[in-house]
């Protein structure tokens, strides 16, 4: 944890007092205030549900798609595939780039791929050019994930970051739920290449406002906000910020100091990835997005085959999945804020007290912010939420099986709860990851989506030919065990995730003394 985040932490109450006034004060995190911050919070968001818009509104015209270009379903499927397969990696390039050029650089650059691919595939005849096209769209998109999330990084502190990644992470599942319904829609009334025509006039016209609306964020380069940059990339509307918020800074403060140079570093995603301090709850996740993947991939040929639904009738069956998405992070999100003042409330407590009995005072919970318990704050809402969604996935997988049985009310309501479940663990480890890399944010949430797009890709690509060789129920009985298996890696946060945070910090801070 930054000195300034301790220091913004340890605040009672908002920046009013002018620092130019009392230099004893130390800046502010962040310059914006709470309305600037939610305006920035609703263009990450906005920005990030494209990657949810283009993936989600597919799945009801599969079964359409693989008509039309006359394929089958599983190839149809492997766009799916290629789809997460970029996702996963495309963030790996453009996390880095927005960590050192700048996060509306990279968010213009992502956007103008992503548009680019859309109108190509409005045009598409042959499955061959669709695949191509998806993977460049995909390209485009997935990165808005991880750029948000470093643009929260830059803005605010530990305290309050639970809960604006939780708005954050219901923005960018807003798709899951109505876009299937768009993509029904459209597919059953225009055709299903009039989905990609929507998401170019969407994603052009956002741009356009993201160009006008979204400040520079990246510390590097803006420090807190108070640092105006040379590049006029940069500089707007930027400035414009400066002059509308209503905490008070020291317009001096950063100006004359120098910006620390910082390379592109594509490969700090992977080394992230592998790295013992995320490594383990990364293949957690993975694994649990990759069955929610799963399970959402062979939704709408199944309730076509087994229940008779039409194109519209599936997308209306993705609403309970996505509003159980959105209600799940946001409530997350609130009890992560809550949960972490709680926690850091009883160790300052304790911390204060020991100190005293050693007539240390308090330097000790001011000087070594690394000994808080952030594994305790952060990570113990997992076990119920990976529980929980285990029980959903076999409920989903059971109840489909038996069609004549069962009403298709029974596994739509299972997935109002893997969404639920399925996002609020996302959420915990995403907060935990920028929490601890919080210098290398994009690149942190690169590397957690790399990891959780790649499992979830090979997922679907199996999980169709698995279904229909063994039955709904068994397939996702074996998927249930296999997430059962991969608990073990909370485990091991939970037990040595402390200590090995402790020795990164360390490390970290001699070799900036040396």
């Amino acid at each position: 944890m930054s000195a300034a985040e301790q220091s913004k932490d340890n605040q009672n109450t908002p920046a009013a007092t002018p620092l130019t006034s009392s230099p004893a004060l130390e800046e502010p995190y962040s310059i914006f205030d709470k309305r600037q911050k939610a305006l920035v919070i609703l263009i990450v968001s906005t920005a990030a549900t494209f990657s949810g818009f283009a993936s989600n509104i597919y799945f009801p015209a599969l079964p359409t798609i693989a008509r039309d270009l006359n394929v089958s379903v599983e190839l149809v499927n492997l766009t799916v595939t290629s789809y997460l397969i970029f996702q996963g990696i495309a963030p790996s390039l453009w996390g880095p780039i927005s960590d050192v050029k700048g996060r509306r650089i990279a968010y213009c650059c992502t956007f103008l791929v992503f548009l680019g691919a859309c109108v190509g595939l409005a045009e598409t005849k042959n499955y061959a050019t669709l695949i191509v096209l998806r993977c460049l769209q995909s390209t485009g998109s997935a990165s808005t994930i991880a750029i948000g999330s470093g643009v929260i990084g830059d803005i605010t502190t530990r305290a309050e970051r639970g809960g604006f990644m939780g708005i954050f992470q219901a923005g960018l599942l807003v798709p899951v739920a109505v876009g299937p319904i768009i993509g029904g829609a459209l597919a059953g009334s225009l055709g299903w290449r009039a989905i990609f025509l929507f998401l170019a006039i969407y994603s052009g016209a956002f741009l356009l406002l993201l160009i006008l609306l979204l400040p520079e964020t990246l510390r590097s380069i803006v420090a807190n906000g108070s640092r105006t940059p040379s590049n006029p990339i940069a500089k707007c509307p930027l400035l414009i910020y400066q002059k509308l918020t209503e905490v008070q800074w020291n317009p001096e403060a950063n100006s004359s100091q120098p910006v620390a140079r910082k390379h592109i570093d594509v490969t700090g995603p992977f080394r992230i990835l592998v790295s013992k301090h995320a490594a383990p709850l990364i293949v957690f996740l993975a694994v649990y997005y990759a069955v929610w993947q799963m399970s959402i991939t062979v939704m709408s040929t199944l309730f076509e085959d087994r229940y008779g639904l039409g194109e519209t009738q599936i997308g209306l069956t993705f609403i309970a999945n996505g509003v159980g998405s959105m209600i799940g992070t946001l409530v997350t999100g609130k009890i992560l804020d809550i949960d972490y003042r709680r926690i850091k409330a009883r160790h300052e407590a304790r911390t204060t007290q020991a100190d005293a009995e050693t007539g240390d005072g308090v330097a000790y919970s001011s000087a070594n912010p690394d000994h808080f318990p952030l594994e305790k704050a952060r990570l113990r809402l997992i076990p119920p939420f990976a529980l929980i969604q285990c029980l959903s996935i076999i409920l989903f997988g059971w109840t489909i099986q038996y069609p004549d049985h069962v009403h298709i009310a029974v596994p739509i309501a299972s997935t109002f709860i893997t969404g639920w479940t399925a996002v609020s663990t996302q959420s915990v480890v995403m907060t935990y990851l920028i929490d601890i890399f919080s210098d290398r944010s994009a690149a942190a949430s690169a590397s957690l989506n790399l990891a959780r797009c790649l499992f979830a890709a090979g997922g679907t690509s199996f999980v169709m030919p698995l279904v229909n060789s063994i039955g709904v129920g068994l397939a996702f009985t074996i998927c249930v065990i296999v997430q059962a298996v991969a608990l073990i890696g909370v485990a091991i946060q939970w037990r040595y995730g402390g200590k090995w945070r402790m020795e990164m910090d360390q490390e970290k801070r001699w070799k900036q003394s040396h």
